[in-house]
């Protein structure tokens, strides 16, 4: 039949608008204008496939599987339908039961059928993989869609991705037809406390015992009352130490006041101030991104890049030289050849694992495979950048 339909994951669909529009993922936080949203559905599906539609195949959870009031409204809209998994509770959370079950059935249903030509996915779950090979060698072209991510990364399963005939990203202008950020200056601030109180201990100083002095009566009330605040988060070794001991500082201050930060490193633990150099200022390069070209690099990713470790730091570094701003100076990175920066470097290991690197027998890390990266990026680097290190001989000279 020359007819397309659409299946959309209600969870995934108002997950990723509620993150884009509200910065979170639930959906309660945003309002959903059910009709003009199946209408917009309806168009693009018609738009995109040159086919008429035949139906919406609206997938969702409830609890006992009962109709929730959207529910009731989305099943009396013209060429809807819905159909309801389990939402059940476990480990303290809401979690959906059957809805990829029921997803992938009536995908090869249709396909068996053929009840139509093209058929439109909005989801982003890797567990309808088999379903779309299915379809497709029943000769039904699959187009996934995508909504526009918050954070300008991927938010569907890559060999989804791989597997789709047709692709397109639901932008932010679309979204915002039929969804808006409800509300929320109606509803009261929660406390900040949840659990019921306790005898707290006594708080460890920050500073030794000696230096610690009791506040003067005179002492600007502001400043008190910022430290005796509560925090509202717990508190991160940062914050403590960035926190200074109640009173003002003893007269002389010493030399070295509140607790020093410590970094792990392959030499032991070490200090930060003594081992940081001018390459630990550069900045990584999600600082340096931009929302489309972490779009671009996701497609470059899996079209293009092969997965060899020495070309995957090659590929990071190229992009992170691209990106680095005019004022920035890569030459300090050969002041500490062979060592990359170590957030720099956590980045390029982290972007690495995508393709299955790092993972060795056992879940041991293939260390040969580490050297590779790093030898990609310093490949790269040399390419691009002059190599400013001194010569052999000149260090023998000095």
């Amino acid at each position: 039949m020359d007819r397309c339909v659409v299946l959309v994951d209600a969870g995934y669909l108002l997950g990723a608008a509620a993150s884009l529009l509200a910065g979170e993922p639930g959906r309660a936080r945003i309002a959903v204008d059910h009709p003009v949203l199946i209408t917009a559905l309806r168009e693009r599906a018609e738009t995109e496939t040159g086919l008429p539609l035949l139906r919406i195949y609206w997938f969702d959870a409830a609890v006992d599987r009962r109709p929730a009031p959207e529910h009731r409204r989305l099943r009396v809209l013209p060429r809807v339908t819905v159909r309801l998994g389990a939402l059940t509770r476990a480990e303290g959370r809401w979690v959906q039961k059957g809805v990829d079950a029921a997803m992938h059935a009536e995908l090869s249903e249709l396909a068996r059928n053929h009840a139509c030509a093209d058929v439109v996915l909005v989801t982003g779950d890797g567990d309808l993989l088999p379903g779309v090979a299915s379809v497709k060698e029943h000769g039904v072209a699959v187009h996934l869609w995508a909504l526009e991510a918050a954070d300008g990364d991927f938010n569907q399963s890559e060999e989804l991705v791989g597997e789709a005939d047709e692709r397109r990203v639901l932008d932010r202008a679309w979204i915002q037809r039929w969804a808006r950020p409800r509300e929320a200056a109606a509803e009261p601030v929660a406390p900040v406390a949840v659990l019921p109180a306790a005898p707290r201990p006594r708080p460890v100083p920050l500073l030794p015992a000696a230096a610690a002095v009791p506040a003067p009566a005179a002492a600007p009330a502001a400043a008190t009352a910022a430290r005796s605040a509560p925090l509202r988060v717990i508190p991160t070794p940062k914050d403590l130490a960035g926190r200074a001991a109640p009173g003002p500082p003893p007269d002389p201050a010493p030399a070295a006041a509140g607790p020093v930060l410590r970094w792990s490193s392959e030499r032991g633990w070490v200090e930060r101030a003594d081992t940081a150099t001018a390459a630990d200022a550069l900045p990584t390069l999600d600082r340096i991104t931009t929302s489309a070209q972490r779009w671009a690099d996701r497609e470059e990713d899996i079209t293009s890049v092969g997965g060899d470790p020495q070309e995957v730091g090659q590929v990071f570094a190229r992009r992170w030289l691209d990106r680095l701003a005019a004022t920035e100076r890569p030459a300090l990175l050969w002041t500490d050849h062979p060592r990359i920066p170590h957030r720099l470097d956590g980045e390029l290991l982290r972007y690495a694992a995508r393709f299955g690197l790092l993972a060795h027998k056992e879940d041991q890390i293939d260390e040969q495979d580490r050297y590779a990266i790093r030898e990609g990026f310093w490949k790269e680097l040399a390419a691009r950048v002059p190599d400013t290190r001194p010569t052999a001989q000149a260090r023998q000279d000095s």
